[in-house]
């Protein structure tokens, strides 16, 4: 249709009875909606047409225990139980910014679990996010990372799970704002943001570097927190590390290709590596939603594949020129605030962090209270982690290479927004640290958040 004529029929429709150009209009979109879900259900017939190799789980002793760990690389337990709940039963509601999503029960239960699914079923729905005859998931399930993952590995993650008890629940329907949890907007949506990734290895990499790349990308799943998300929820590629906030919890999840935020490019990989493992270097702690993740999945991997990682990880920091940060003018401080932040320090702060912020370290050279001057989660343009370890307190993980970490208590019945919002400004400004002031409306917002 050339341009003349599209715009006759635009004029056309204009001209029409409001009444007869709602329907139109209607219409048209029954039409894209419908073209959709054809694309979308003849790219995966593509997909998985009856001439590719269809391999089968062999429930070996060797496969179920791949399989075990793999579950473990995946940290796929920790959304799939519910609080109190069996392992692996599902109903966890996961919230998003357009409601509820409950995970699914992936014990082998026939009625309301996987007991009725084939190792194929299986793979569909790590590879194509389709449910055993051809449902649409929700992406709150990020099959676009589980897509990466390769024919066997999910055999045997399937070999595993129908090793484990049957527990008989059902899944909570979920709570989306409609129109959004159909299948057809899930069509629209995958139509728009998703394409399955099968991993290709990189022929000019070492097999540990490939090794690093597959866990990241593929059961890891970094980039489903270290990515930023668009307004329909959509994060970037598998390969995206460049930070974001993460929607509801109010997490900053540091962008992994800056030095700047995460050290990774100048950081030994050796403790690179120990903070994956242990939750704790000579210079950094894990908190908050990365602390679980070191908790219930990191430190139970091999140290071959952690090595892995971390090589994967500091390439693609060392790959990307360093961000310069500006030359920070010192904030525009007003006295009150200044008086009113030196003091809550001093009365909450200064006995573990030190008059000057230098901060405390055991006698084995990790850190017990994290040195406060030049700290690179201090700095961060984002200060959601400052306000939420302020409020809620900060404690790493409890680890097998880390058992006794050091904690924070929580000050949210202590300090209001105002005294919250001036020591988090005093630390940021102080000791050669220059970043930009947080108000009283940045803490509130989050507290807010966090209250519903």
């Amino acid at each position: 249709m050339n341009t003349v004529t599209k715009n006759a029929a635009m004029k056309k429709l204009l001209a029409m009875h409001p009444g007869r150009r709602l329907a139109w209009v209607s219409l048209l979109s029954l039409i894209v909606l419908a073209i959709a879900v054809v694309l979308d259900n003849w790219g995966d017939l593509l997909l998985t047409a009856p001439d590719r190799p269809v391999a089968t789980a062999k429930s070996t002793e060797a496969t179920i225990e791949q399989g075990r760990y793999l579950a473990l690389a995946g940290n796929c337990m920790a959304c799939h139980t519910s609080r109190g709940g069996t392992p692996f039963a599902g109903g966890r509601r996961i919230d998003t910014p357009f409601g509820g999503v409950y995970s699914s029960n992936l014990t082998p239960d026939p009625d309301t679990g996987l007991g009725a699914w084939s190792a194929h079923d299986f793979w569909q729905a790590m590879h194509l996010g389709r449910a055993k005859g051809g449902r649409l998931l929700s992406p709150a399930f990020p099959y676009n990372h589980t897509s990466v993952v390769s024919r066997e590995d999910s055999d045997a993650v399937f070999a595993w799970l129908s090793t484990l008890p049957p527990v008989a629940q059902a899944q909570p329907a979920h709570s989306l704002v409609w129109p959004l949890g159909t299948q057809a907007a899930l069509a629209v949506w995958r139509s728009l943001y998703f394409q399955p990734s099968p991993f290709q290895p990189d022929p000019g990499q070492n097999p540990d570097w490939n090794r690093g790349a597959y866990l990241v990308q593929g059961l890891g799943h970094c980039a489903a927190c270290h990515s930023p998300r668009n307004a329909l929820g959509a994060s970037g590629p598998v390969s995206d590390l460049s930070g974001g906030l993460m929607p509801v919890v109010n997490w900053y999840a540091p962008d992994l290709t800056q030095d700047l935020e995460t050290g990774l490019a100048s950081t030994p990989l050796p403790e690179i590596v120990r903070l994956l493992r242990t939750g704790a270097s000579s210079t950094a702690q894990t908190n908050g939603p990365m602390g679980e993740v070191v908790q219930h999945s990191l430190q139970h991997l091999t140290e071959a594949d952690l090595h892995a990682m971390a090589l994967y990880l500091q390439s693609q920091a060392q790959a990307v020129a360093p961000t310069k940060a500006a030359a920070a003018k010192p904030a525009q401080v007003t006295l009150q605030v200044a008086q009113l932040g030196a003091k809550v320090y001093e009365r909450q702060c200064l006995q573990c962090h030190g008059e000057q912020g230098e901060g405390v370290k055991t006698a084995a050279g990790e850190v017990a209270y994290p040195a406060l001057a030049g700290n690179r989660a201090v700095l961060l343009k984002d200060p959601a982690n400052l306000v939420q370890l302020v409020l809620y307190g900060g404690y790493g993980p409890a680890t097998q290479g880390h058992p006794r970490p050091f904690g924070m208590p929580p000050a949210v019945l202590e300090l209001g927004d105002r005294d919250t919002a001036a020591v988090l400004t005093h630390l940021r400004t102080q000791w050669g640290n220059q970043a930009a002031e947080v108000t009283p409306l940045q803490v509130n917002r989050i507290r807010a958040a966090s209250t519903r």
